[in-house]
């Protein structure tokens, strides 16, 4: 085997490609093959080859709190992570049943509150969420969608399992570098991705627009469909752009858009444009200065209005967030026994409230053995790693706990699963997550993979972006078999 992997240790974690020392599994015996068989010359070149092509497209993502600049190109790792198509079947029916239930849910609180008035959730904490939105109580979106779009993010403990660790349902992002990652597999791979019989990806565009198109007023024969961005400075500005380029709509920020006569038009040099559908990537706070957050320059004003009067669909609908909480994660394996009359098939993380007073003991008395995270932050921020933390942090967030109970969950830390990952001219196991796309339109579909995130740093555990992580291609098998080849023939593709 190559001396590669030399550097490689098999701990407790659950390691994506070795089931024991130099035993591959199954869905990756032709990567372990190849990788075995490179040079670290071969490996490296491969790597910069990827990491050029990346510049050149010009994929970058925004760290706002770092003074060394804040735009980068995305960390890539050039050894992909590998599901089995009868792993990625089980994700599926677990993903596709957990977003029917947000569903039923958001339906549910915005409408009847019947679970709330079972007691089944807590009333208090579904009103005092930041993202509940009062306004969109008894309104109904189109076609009884209250979410289109989920990024829950998943990781495999030390038992082998998957377990969902958070949903994002307000704005999810990542999806353009699951798109990117593979154009720069088959660039940098391109047999070897032949030869594993790997599940396209690119489709996810084409069924975003028509998840989108799916949502537009019924009484419009040719829906005209806007991306939302807040504009350049944005972290996920490249996404924005990204999508709508290769939707094949326009990307619009809040002032090129007017509201006249309860409609929605976008300003161009022909004149003014109906808009129909509105993919927003910004949160509803920022949406409609008449309505919400008065200083806001991001939106459009009256387009809440509008949206009332059914004369444009927004993507997600305003509201969505509150089952992005983190403290309505807790309760999502209750939605789904109360409105399926199902056991979960994905269950969360064990999660401790911070709002409940026995929780509370426990976590104040357990925190440096605890990851405390913020319930509405996103990206790694407002996040406590209780083993990896100072003392004078873990006393800093004892005293936000205190001072704001509502404001967090715990869980216990959790030692993902690892995947071989390219660091200091070698492969070294990292710890990694996945976020699949969940799109819910007409029917409820799942891109055949999702977003890979890695830690590069040794020991972390924190995979985001903004936070030292980078990202790998996810490769889902399909069930048809490999074409016969030859071993001339293999050995040349390999």
């Amino acid at each position: 085997m190559s001396d590669l992997f030399n550097a490689y240790t098999h701990g407790r974690f659950y390691d994506e490609l070795f089931a024991g020392p130099d035993a591959p599994r199954p869905n990756y015996e032709r990567v372990f093959a190849r990788l075995a068989r490179m040079t670290r010359e071969e490996l490296l070149e491969k790597q910069a080859l990827a990491d050029q092509t990346f510049l050149w497209r010009g994929v970058t993502f925004t760290v706002y709190s770092d003074n060394r600049g804040t735009e980068r190109i995305f960390p890539f790792d050039l050894i992909p992570r590998i599901i089995p198509s009868t792993e990625w079947d089980y994700l599926e029916r677990g993903l596709t049943q957990r977003m029917t239930a947000l569903n039923l849910f958001l339906e549910d609180i915005y409408h009847d509150q019947r679970i709330l008035k079972e007691g089944r959730i807590p009333r208090d904490l579904i009103e005092s969420s930041k993202h509940f939105r009062r306004e969109m109580v008894g309104f109904r979106p189109p076609r009884d969608l209250y979410v289109h779009i989920n990024g829950t993010d998943l990781i495999r403990a030390e038992d082998g399992k998957y377990y969902v660790l958070e949903d994002n349902l307000r704005t999810p992002s990542g999806v353009s570098y699951v798109l990117e990652n593979r154009q720069v597999m088959k660039r940098v791979f391109p047999n070897l991705m032949a030869s594993c019989s790997v599940r396209p990806v690119e489709q996810y565009t084409y069924d975003l627009l028509n998840t989108l198109l799916h949502l537009a007023p019924e009484h419009v024969p040719e829906p005209n469909v806007v991306v939302l961005t807040p504009g350049v400075y944005n972290s996920a500005y490249f996404e924005h752009s990204f999508l709508a380029r290769q939707m094949g709509v326009e990307i619009v920020e809040g002032s090129d858009l007017v509201v006249q006569n309860d409609r929605v038009y976008f300003r161009t040099t022909r004149g003014l444009q109906p808009v129909h559908v509105i993919y927003r990537r910004i949160d509803d706070d920022f949406l409609d200065p008449t309505v919400f957050r008065k200083d806001s320059l991001l939106g459009v004003p009256g387009l809440v209005d509008v949206y009332r009067k059914g004369n444009v669909a927004l993507c997600n609908p305003i509201g969505t967030g509150v089952a992005d909480d983190k403290a309505t994660y807790y309760y999502v394996p209750e939605m789904i026994r109360f409105y399926l009359g199902q056991e979960p098939i994905l269950p969360n993380v064990d999660t401790y409230l911070s709002s409940t007073p026995g929780d509370l003991k426990f976590i104040l008395e357990n925190l440096p053995k605890l990851v405390v995270k913020s319930v509405n932050e996103a990206g790694g921020y407002g996040m406590l790693v209780g083993p990896h933390s100072t003392k004078e942090q873990i006393e800093d967030f004892r005293a936000k706990i205190i001072a704001n109970p509502r404001n967090f969950i715990a869980q216990p830390t959790i030692g993902l699963s690892t995947c071989p990952t390219v660091c200091d001219q070698q492969i070294e196991p990292r710890h990694v997550d996945l976020r699949p796309y969940i799109l819910n339109g007409s029917s409820v579909k799942i891109m055949p993979g999702g977003l890979t995130r890695v830690a590069l740093r040794r020991g972390s555990l924190v995979v985001n972006s903004s936070q030292g992580g980078g990202s790998k291609d996810t490769w889902v098998l399909s069930d048809e078999p490999v074409p016969q080849q030859s071993q001339r023939e293999e050995k040349l593709i390999l």
